[in-house]
């Protein structure tokens, strides 16, 4: 859950915004340049990844549950069956989707399938939503590595999941960390995001 100080400000804006200005995204299973992947608070990942070269953009969304058309306040409930995460477009010629993978392990704490840092709840496990059999293989394959090569002796326990609709979340969630960037590093701070990802995986 996130802090109240943040909540707060997110929820009155959120019920001024229809969910009609946002279009579910069916997602393009024959995409080789796509992965949508879950690692806790989707502000986090996009930033982390919005970083990354070869990466085009990240949209943060829902998926995973039944609900259409989900609205944060549903998916922060924990019990549309939604994940927050993220749509990550990327130039395969720059950077390969085992590459994505690789970076999303070492920016998360796949110890844990109940929750990421100090948000606690199914709503924020992390997941890889694999679009086709190609990025399933390429997902094993990168999960297998990662066990045997991880620093720590917790086991992985990120899900992997067939990927179905993607609904981007509300317009004030997208580019949050450069929206708002002092409520945005004080969240992560207070989440202890990068010292417990230092901690598994060393800086």
């Amino acid at each position: 859950m996130r802090y109240i100080s943040i909540i707060i400000p997110a929820l009155a804006i959120m019920l001024l915004i229809s969910n009609s200005t946002r279009a579910a995204d069916t997602v393009d299973k024959t995409n080789p340049a796509t992965a949508i992947l879950a690692g806790g608070c989707f502000w986090c990942i996009e930033a982390d990844f919005e970083k990354l070269t070869g990466v085009i953009d990240v949209v943060s969304g829902y998926t995973g549950g039944t609900i259409k058309e989900p609205t944060y306040a549903q998916v922060s409930s924990g019990l549309s069956g939604h994940i927050e995460s993220v749509k990550i477009n990327f130039n395969p010629d720059i950077i390969s989707y085992r590459k994505i993978l690789d970076f999303f392990w070492t920016h998360i704490d796949p110890t844990r399938n109940d929750g990421q840092f100090c948000d606690n709840g199914p709503q924020y496990r992390p997941a890889i939503f694999y679009l086709n059999e190609t990025q399933k293989t390429t997902a094993l394959e990168s999960l297998r590595a990662i066990k045997k090569t991880k620093p720590f002796k917790e086991d992985i326990k990120v899900e992997l999941i067939s990927a179905s609709t993607f609904y981007p979340a509300e317009q004030y969630h997208q580019d949050y960390y450069k929206k708002n960037p002092l409520r945005y590093r004080y969240y992560r701070f207070t989440c202890r995001r990068d010292a417990r990802v230092e901690a598994l995986w060393g800086p």
